[in-house]
């Protein structure tokens, strides 16, 4: 029985399926612009590739949930510094109603006024932000709290419920993004309860009650202070998420640079890879040209 092909001849294909495997494989490392398109392409490094891969896209997504805390921080820390703005008028109007020479009606006038500024604060506690009430902790769907001054008591009980959302730091830890309307204006403490120092001011001034505006206005000041301590907390959070995003973007970059390294086509060696393998693959052929060929009648002699 006669074999189809002599060793040489079956030596010569196997050579030239390689090659054109190289070549092939070149092509499309030139033409994707990646190295790596399959696992077999590079079986020592896959793994870590895949893994930065993964580290990259968590990275990725931590940086636009930071991108939405944020958008929520920026949006708290505005409505504190109104906050706070509006009780320094608390502290002006009730330093104006303290006087001897106050009466019943420029006092009533200032109750008034009080009255204004506290349906004020309670629209800023009912503060949203990308369609959430970002005071109200995790039920931020429900605005924190009504005002109706028609009431002995104009602030309704708090509807929200605790915050417990925290970010995310790209290095793995977390941290607090926000509080509730109840800690910020509604304060267990009644000596730091904005929303009480409020309403016990407009009753004072209501009633015409000099003794017990005197004690409202007497702790007005660590009531502020108070207010500007929830305030410093959302711009202590606001360095913090603007802290994270810089490492993330930073980490981002390295991910990046490291995934570039093990999957990207380096075009120099790559075009200089397919033109060594054109070269082979047109020599041999032109060599294979030249070997005298056998037929039938070569092995009937």
């Amino acid at each position: 029985m006669l074999s189809s092909l002599n060793p040489s001849a079956q030596e010569f294909l196997n050579n030239l399926n390689r090659i054109s495997e190289t070549l092939q494989k070149t092509q499309i490392q030139i033409s994707s612009g990646l190295r790596v398109n399959q696992a077999s392409d590079a079986p020592d490094s896959i793994s870590t590739l895949l893994a930065a891969r993964a580290d990259l896209s968590t990275a990725q997504q931590i940086g636009s949930n930071l991108t939405r805390f944020k958008a929520e921080a920026d949006g708290a820390e505005q409505a504190l510094q109104e906050a706070v703005r509006l009780f320094d008028q608390v502290q002006t109007l009730g330093a104006t109603g303290d006087t001897d020479t106050a009466t019943a009606s420029s006092r009533s006038v200032l109750a008034q006024q009080l009255g204004s500024i506290l349906e004020q604060m309670g629209g800023l506690a009912a503060t949203r932000i990308e369609g959430r009430y970002v005071f109200s902790g995790d039920s931020d769907q429900q605005a924190p709290y009504t005002i109706d001054l028609t009431q002995t008591n104009p602030v309704s009980p708090y509807a929200g419920s605790a915050a417990t959302r925290v970010a995310q730091h790209p290095d793995g830890t977390t941290f607090a993004v926000s509080e509730t309307a109840q800690t910020i204006f509604d304060s267990p403490d009644p000596t730091t309860n904005v929303f009480s120092a409020i309403v016990g001011l407009r009753a004072a001034l209501a009633n015409n009650d000099s003794a017990a505006i005197q004690t409202a206005v007497g702790g007005l000041d660590k009531v502020s202070a108070y207010l500007n301590a929830q305030l410093a907390f959302y711009g202590r959070t606001q360095d913090k998420i603007a802290q994270a995003a810089d490492y993330g973007q930073n980490l981002q970059t390295d991910l990046q640079t490291q995934i570039s390294g093990l999957q990207d086509t380096d075009m120099t060696s790559a075009i200089l890879e397919l033109q060594q393998s054109q070269t082979q693959e047109q020599a041999a052929l032109q060599s294979r040209a030249l070997i005298p060929r056998t037929t039938l009648f070569d092995f009937l002699k």
